[in-house]
């Protein structure tokens, strides 16, 4: 959106010189470029403006409806100008392979409270609703209202049947076609930068939609929110397979566990590796 709003204050500085001579005067080598830069922070400001009152508008006590689309287009446009601001860069691979793949659960280890930001960025066509902490509604309400729209459920980590409630509904999201699901499966945001025992039922959501899984590894959003604005930041996030659906059908929620904790760590191990040589 960035390139839109600036090839949008080159041209709202070529109609302003056609009714203002001043624009040509012997000091408008200094005057172009401020009346540029003033345009673009503009139209940055309007977005982010809308983006903020669109966001305290949502009622979340009521349905999406139709309105989730322009919600989710919004998040969509925004989140890359966001990342710019925050000078946090994303380093991707094997995104194709979750192009086609819809609906779907995908499932990564968890660092930091942007992490569904990032894989939101990157996977924007996976049409994600990520299940979260119930706590978010409460510590975060202005996010919690971008979540609601974009079909993401809240879980009491603490209460089984609740928690078996929002799977069941994450369930019937995957089989109306509605969204793909993200889960972290650790439960827990990673203190320690480790990963961490998955709890299991994650995994049921799958088994009982009959989706695919896709498996994804994320590193670097715990430090990268350590220098936010600061100084820039490198975030890599990896999407390592697709686990068919008649595969998933076939297995234990404890076997889809082991074998993907393993697959996670693998890669993590690798990526910490290559950001040492390069550093």
């Amino acid at each position: 959106m960035l390139s839109v709003y600036t090839v949008a204050a080159a041209a709202a500085v070529l109609i302003l010189d056609r009714f203002l001579p001043v624009m040509r005067q012997s000091y408008s080598f200094w005057l172009v470029p401020l009346v540029f830069i003033g345009f673009l922070l503009g139209f940055i400001i309007i977005h982010l403006a809308l983006f903020i009152i669109c966001g305290y508008a949502v009622n979340i006590k009521k349905p999406v409806g139709k309105s989730g689309a322009f919600y989710r287009e919004f998040v969509r446009l925004t989140l890359p100008m966001l990342f710019t601001f925050t000078r946090i860069r994303v380093q991707s691979t094997g995104l194709e392979l979750a192009d086609e793949v819809y609906p779907a659960l995908l499932v990564c280890n968890h660092f930091n409270y942007i992490d569904p930001a990032v894989i939101l960025k990157e996977l924007p066509d996976m049409n994600l609703g990520f299940i979260g902490k119930k706590e978010i509604y409460t510590e975060l309400p202005f996010v919690a209202k971008y979540m609601h729209k974009l079909h993401c459920l809240p879980i009491d980590r603490e209460n089984n049947r609740e928690a078996a409630k929002t799977i069941i509904e994450a369930v019937r999201l995957i089989k109306s076609q509605t969204v793909s699901v993200g889960v972290f499966p650790e439960g827990y945001t990673s203190l320690d930068g480790e990963l961490h025992d998955f709890r299991n039922g994650a995994f049921k959501i799958a088994i009982r939609a009959g989706c695919p899984i896709v498996v994804c590894t994320l590193l670097g959003t715990d430090e990268a929110m350590k220098h936010i604005f600061r100084k820039k930041s490198t975030v890599y996030f990896d999407v390592l397979e697709v686990i068919p659906a008649e595969e998933v059908a076939g297995m234990s929620t404890s076997e889809l566990a082991e074998r993907i904790h393993k697959e996670m760590q693998e890669n993590l191990d690798k990526r910490r590796s290559e950001v040492c040589i390069k550093k």
